[in-house]
């Protein structure tokens, strides 16, 4: 099966003409996980396949990583999927870099920094998903939402609710808005669904939250 169709999904963030929407998502590593956290990715995999989207990730093979590019890959082909890995992070045999296996995974840029995964991350993406995932997880979420507050980029930011993974996060924003540490026109800039119907449809339907600061980072260059 493959997808070859291109659509020009409507989604209020940068251009991207009518290529597919690249989707980047965040999500754990880890093999110790809930049995529900794997059936949410399947069912996001099988989302993205349907709309023919492709898929930026973290490059990694474990985990909710792993199985998410692995399913695209099956779905879409290795050309849906993208992996971008630190050198550091690639396992090692006797000094040669081993690359992740294209025909399951898709194919693997390699980078040198975790600041440089993170850019390249959100130069190709048109999107963001957060999953269930770890500090990696959490703190790729939040450096997206505060360049989405910033005006560094104006893509979508949706995180996939599993089971309230992130029912303590939420608070926290809302706790922090009532502190006054994040005005409250902001705190829509994560948007949240619960199933991966949602997700999609939330990304799609996406709309950049009112009062972000949009700040002239051309100035920077």
């Amino acid at each position: 099966m493959t997808c070859s169709q291109t659509i020009t999904p409507q989604v209020t963030g940068d251009g991207h003409g009518s290529r597919p929407l690249a989707i980047c998502v965040f999500c754990g590593a880890s093999d110790s996980i809930r049995p529900a956290l794997p059936r949410a990715v399947q069912d996001l995999a099988k989302g993205i396949a349907a709309k023919h989207w492709s898929l930026v990730y973290g490059g990694g093979t474990r985990g909710l990583m792993g199985l998410l590019a692995s399913a695209v890959v099956w779905s879409c082909g290795a050309k849906s999927v993208h992996g971008i890995i630190p050198r550091a992070m690639i396992e090692t045999e006797g000094g040669v870099v081993q690359v992740p296996n294209e025909d399951r995974f898709g194919r693997t840029t390699i980078v040198s920094t975790m600041h440089e995964r993170k850019l390249r991350m959100m130069q190709e993406a048109d999107a963001f998903v957060a999953l269930p995932g770890g500090f990696g997880t959490m703190e790729e979420l939040f450096e997206m939402t505060t360049w989405n507050q910033l005006g560094i980029h104006h893509k979508p930011i949706v995180v996939f609710n599993i089971e309230g993974f992130f029912d303590e996060m939420l608070a926290w924003v809302k706790k922090s808005v009532e502190y006054g540490l994040i005005p409250a026109d902001q705190a829509s800039i994560i948007v949240v669904a619960d199933t991966a119907d949602r997700v999609l449809e939330a990304v799609e339907n996406y709309r950049n939250a009112q009062g972000r600061y949009l700040l002239d980072w051309s100035i920077s260059n």
